[in-house]
């Protein structure tokens, strides 16, 4: 089965007052390279990210997208730390004494030590409790973006399948133009050995007959349209293969296609077989644009 390199795939979750998304896009490219932008808490994962990704991806261009952030819809539970308000005013207290002062202390100057407060935030800072949450939601998203991969492919395909059913419709035209061309020929260069022969000239019956048996061979081209139409067979066939590296073989499967059409043409000498050849290449040719997108 076919999958293209061109998808996206997204997964989102608030949990605890906290908002993450995931975000994965994905584009053609030779090899797989992949570049990940992360929160601060979670780059000491960064390599952890990258394995999972290049686990299920071969080829292209995929960019990793991870955002942590407070859910402003949500609301967040602030406290006050008990514990620490005592311990600053205790300080407060050692250092008025100490410095023999008699300015009384105030509430604005605990305000100034934000430690005293606790809020939901702080679960932002805990990259070893946000990872495991985190690593599922990649998950989902590398699911969603292969999801996507594979309907593009199994578009791709649909499309490579008609363009090869018209290519051999074509061939079977060309068959048939090149049966009758070849006797044509035949029947030309016998016509011109006995034109030869009913002259009073000196030359090797023999000889001649090997001339046109050799120009009628350099005008067969049933090889070549056997082997074109065995190339067609294996591309259908791997387009049905379920292993990783299918564009590298239909792309190797295409150029020997298009070598058995430049050869065909070049060979017949007829118009109409190389009009027909022509068409052929049209559709090759629009068949590699896309094959550029296959993983």
């Amino acid at each position: 089965m076919l999958e293209s390199m061109t998808g996206y795939g997204s997964a989102e979750s608030v949990e605890s007052g906290v908002k993450t998304l995931v975000e994965l896009r994905s584009v053609n490219n030779r090899f797989a390279e992949i570049s990940v932008k992360l929160p601060r808490q979670l780059l000491s994962f960064e390599l952890e990210v990258r394995e999972m990704i290049r686990a299920h991806f071969q080829r292209g261009k995929i960019s990793a997208f991870i955002q942590i952030q407070l859910d402003e819809e949500q609301p967040i539970a602030v406290g006050i730390n008990v514990a620490k308000v005592k311990a600053y005013k205790g300080l407060l207290d050692t250092i008025k004494k100490e410095a023999d002062l008699d300015a009384p202390i105030l509430l604005e100057h605990l305000l100034r030590f934000p430690e005293i407060f606790d809020n939901g935030a702080t679960s932002l800072d805990s990259s070893d409790t946000l990872w495991p949450f985190v690593k599922n939601l990649l998950q989902d998203a590398i699911d969603r973006l292969k999801a996507m991969r594979r309907r593009e492919g199994e578009e791709l395909s649909i499309d490579f399948t008609a363009r090869i059913a018209e290519i051999e419709k074509t061939l079977a035209v060309v068959t048939a133009l090149a049966a009758d061309n070849l006797e044509t020929v035949r029947k030309r260069l016998a016509a011109k050995v006995e034109a030869v022969a009913g002259k009073d000239l000196t030359y090797s019956r023999d000889r001649l007959e090997m001339e046109l048996v050799l120009a009628a061979d350099k005008l067969d081209i049933t090889e070549e349209l056997t082997r074109f139409a065995s190339h067609n067979k294996f591309f259908i066939e791997e387009l049905k293969n379920e292993e990783s590296g299918t564009g590298r073989k239909l792309n190797f499967l295409l150029q020997e296609q298009l070598r058995e059409a430049n050869t065909i043409a070049s060979k017949s000498q007829n118009a109409e077989i190389s009009q027909k050849i022509v068409q052929i290449k049209e559709d090759l040719e629009k068949i590699r644009e896309q094959l550029q997108n296959i993983e």
